[in-house]
């Protein structure tokens, strides 16, 4: 069964905490993210506050780190991260950096393979080097621009759950709750969810429907 992971990306920390503890409320299996907007607008401290409202539930730190990767993956499980996020575009070097310290700190390490031109063997590549997780993820920009989203990615996502590569699947990219659910029957592990949670007039009720439509077996 798919996991839900809210995608907090605001810059008003109080805001963030707000949504946060009411989907914390629905699952303990709910991941809470610090997204990379709202840890460029006030720090470590949106890692810190998630991790102190939302004690039960994962927590990632999406810092989309691209060097430097010791440090900032540091900085992120110092602070309560379960899981920090690196760029595939990073380069083998930064990634193998932020597993190193995941091992280290007891954290998991998520692969975002946004904007890159060859998933699959992005994706491969992060297994052989020891991510817990890959995301498939079309970027905010991209969805406005041209329209797409994270299911123009499905061949890739079905090549990579046959492939046995033993790393989990993640998506993010514009997902409601109808591509919530074609993800799901994909066998996709985490389904990430941002702008339509956090930009509802009622996000908790918008994350129960999400969790309805992903809560299906391969």
């Amino acid at each position: 069964m798919a996991r839900l992971q809210v995608a907090l990306d605001l810059i008003d920390l109080k805001a963030a905490l707000d949504i946060a503890t009411k989907v914390c409320e629905l699952s303990p299996s709910v991941i809470v993210e610090a997204g990379t907007p709202l840890i460029k607008s006030v720090g470590m401290k949106a890692v810190k506050a998630l991790r102190e409202a939302c004690s039960i539930n994962e927590v990632v730190a999406d810092t989309k780190t691209v060097d430097a990767g010791a440090i900032e993956a540091r900085l992120a499980f110092e602070a309560g991260a379960n899981y920090v996020t690196v760029l595939a575009l990073a380069g083998d070097e930064t990634i193998s950096e932020v597993i190193d310290t995941a091992r280290e700190l007891g954290g998991q390490v998520i692969v975002d393979l946004i904007n890159v031109q060859q998933p699959v063997a992005a994706a491969k590549k992060a297994a052989q080097l020891g991510a817990d997780v890959v995301c498939f993820h079309v970027g905010i920009d991209v969805q406005r621009r041209r329209g797409i989203t994270v299911e123009t990615l499905l061949g890739e996502i079905r090549e990579i759950k046959n492939a046995g590569l033993g790393i989990r699947l993640a998506t993010a990219g514009g997902i409601t709750p109808q591509t919530a659910e074609v993800l799901a029957r994909t066998g996709v592990d985490i389904v990430i969810v941002g702008g339509y949670i956090t930009k509802s007039q009622d996000p908790l009720a918008a994350a129960r429907r999400i969790l309805k439509t992903i809560e299906v077996r391969e």
